[in-house]
């Protein structure tokens, strides 16, 4: 049952979080056992009732583990140090957090330029995880990776329920079965994730990247790694680059056969906060042969399929096409759990000693900080927003 009584005493840092709001996401920004952590850690922690329902945590278990279990998200803004959210906050929240607070969420601000006005506007600290740079020492706070891995397994199983075919081969009194052969382009950590899933299942795997990187990595899941002979694009801190039109048309030239060989092509390629780049045109779809499956991860930010469409499947020339929406959110207790355990690390570099304090000097801080003193301060941020 939630507790009426105001929750927030004196506290080393007030942690609020309140329930998601965008249609079909399950997760929640904390769970019950690291929530014990950071209240040990003399921290306290108010969630709005229900927040962690759909991700499989009631209310009974937040309060047992020290939470304190408010009826609304006006409650958990009231006297929240740092509020922490899945995805971004909308403009009527942002707008109704406490001045002086600080908001972290995994959102893309340059697709959200509105918001990002309305949380400066608000005075609001906001940080952005989407802008986490690419280190070793922020990899223990990188939502994306946990995010994409949790999204490549999805992926994967989406394709396998679909394919009208087994996965592995299968040798049966009624012959042999050979197995799926499955492309996957793009081998970050939702790439990988997928070939290691797909290898799981039994299908004999491809893989493509333009980063040099990447072909290691692929053989060392046994999967094969396709050369196109295009030379690489990679850029800062491991990300793919963006590649010039032309360079692009190449690739997916040299893509179109290994494409039409292939029972399941599963697409990851994304840059962030750029669209991702299209990668598979109608043409290379109408190569394919009925009833293999096509599966775009990357459907949110644009898609890497040309035909595909966010949350929704839809056949063409034979093939299905299946544009994922938020997979992460399809398996939304251990999304949420490794979410959560990216929060407890970054809160540790926020409020280190023992009041919320960022290092504004820090590289981690200051790349993921998109409002600060009702300013926005982000440079990849600051024009777009401006009032022109």
């Amino acid at each position: 049952m939630a507790r009426t009584a105001h929750p927030y005493t004196a506290a080393l840092v007030k942690l609020g979080v309140p329930a998601e709001t965008a249609p079909g996401e399950h997760r929640v920004a904390m769970v019950p056992a690291v929530a014990t952590q950071l209240i040990g850690s003399g921290h306290q922690i108010a969630l709005q009732s229900g927040a962690g329902v759909a991700a499989g945590f009631p209310d009974r278990a937040y309060a047992e583990a020290g939470v304190s279990v408010v009826a609304d998200a006006a409650t958990v803004f009231s006297g929240a140090d740092l509020v922490l959210k899945v995805q971004g906050p909308t403009v009527a929240e942002a707008s109704a957090l406490r001045s002086g607070s600080a908001l972290v969420a995994l959102f893309s601000p340059g697709r959200q330029l509105d918001v990002v006005r309305a949380l400066a506007a608000a005075g609001v600290t906001a940080f952005s995880l989407e802008l986490l740079p690419r280190t070793s020492r922020a990899q223990a706070m990188d939502a994306l990776s946990s995010q994409a891995t949790v999204a490549g397994y999805r992926g994967v199983l989406i394709a396998a329920g679909r394919l009208p075919r087994f996965f592995p081969m299968l040798m049966t009194a009624a012959g042999t079965v050979p197995p799926a052969k499955v492309m996957v382009l793009g081998a970050g950590v939702a790439g990988l994730q997928a070939i290691a899933t797909a290898r799981r299942l039994g299908a004999v795997v491809s893989a493509y990247d333009v980063r040099a990187a990447a072909a290691d990595e692929v053989r060392s899941l046994g999967a094969r790694f396709v050369d196109l002979g295009l030379g690489t694009a990679e850029g800062a801190g491991g990300y793919a680059a963006e590649q010039a039109e032309e360079a692009q048309r190449r690739q997916r030239e040299a893509l179109a056969g290994h494409l039409a060989e292939s029972d399941v092509v599963l697409t990851t390629a994304q840059i962030p906060g750029r669209p991702a780049p299209l990668l598979v045109t109608s043409t290379m779809v109408d190569a394919m042969r009925p009833g293999s499956v096509v599966v775009d991860l990357a459907s949110d930010t644009g898609g890497n399929v040309e035909v595909s469409r966010p949350g929704e499947e839809i056949v063409h020339g034979g093939v299905i096409i299946i544009g994922v929406s938020n997979p992460a959110s399809a398996l939304p207790t251990h999304a949420s759990q490794m979410y959560a355990r990216n929060m407890a690390n970054l809160v540790a570099l926020l409020a280190g000693d023992g009041a919320f304090a960022p290092d504004y000097d820090d590289d981690i801080v200051a790349g993921t900080c998109v409002t600060r003193d009702g300013r926005v301060v982000h440079p990849s941020l600051v024009e777009a927003t401006a009032d022109h």
